[in-house]
């Protein structure tokens, strides 16, 4: 597993990086990923305008900010996306500002689920390649510690309860989650990302 991550992470992007890959390949007509289509294009389109309007919007509270500096050792979140991913687009500019924020103490890397099959096979949700996922890596030792994602938990919750009620995910529900990310503003990434590095605290290595 160790050679898998270094693996993902000497091929692995900036969010800067990330942002002028995903941006270039969509002035070409294209999308990120293995399969394109033009129903993945529009949807990365549509992800580009969200990215740029949470860039100049999300606030990062002043607890997650001291709580972030507050860590006691350095570590890398690799995450794993894709430009037509209408969560990534939620998430990654949250992720951003937090690694920003935390006086180096995160590290934030961005990699691509097609191009990093058996990273991706191992942090599958419920048997599927969800994503995007955080994998939270210690930079000291190196070693992962824990992963987060593919959603906040009320995103999650959301989903679950319209696929069980009509049975299929639909624009309807894909809208429904759009808003459902704009009400929140970004609090539960952050709250649910604090959580899990904060009980990393206690589990030493």
């Amino acid at each position: 597993m160790k050679s898998i991550v270094a693996k993902a992470l000497f091929n692995s992007h900036s969010y800067y990086e990330y942002r002028k890959l995903v941006t270039d390949l969509l002035s070409d007509g294209k999308s990120t990923g293995d399969e394109q289509s033009e129903s993945l294009t529009h949807y990365t389109s549509l992800n580009e305008a969200r990215m740029n309007r949470l860039e100049k919007t999300i606030k990062i509270s002043e607890e997650t900010i001291e709580k972030l500096q507050k860590l006691e050792n350095h570590y890398i979140w690799l995450v794993i996306s894709e430009g037509w991913c209408g969560d990534a687009a939620q998430i990654l500019p949250i992720l951003n500002k937090m690694a920003s924020s935390s006086d180096k103490k995160v590290d934030l890397r961005i990699v691509l689920r097609d191009e990093n099959d058996e990273l991706m096979s191992h942090y599958l949700t419920n048997g599927g390649r969800a994503i995007p996922k955080v994998i939270v890596i210690c930079k000291e030792a190196g070693i992962v510690r824990t992963d987060w994602g593919p959603r906040p938990k009320g995103a999650t919750e959301l989903m679950a309860n319209y696929k069980k009620e009509f049975g299929v995910i639909d624009e309807k529900i894909k809208t429904d989650l759009q808003l459902w990310y704009l009400a929140d503003k970004g609090l539960s990434v952050q709250e649910e990302l604090l959580e899990i590095m904060e009980n990393i605290k206690y589990d030493r290595l």
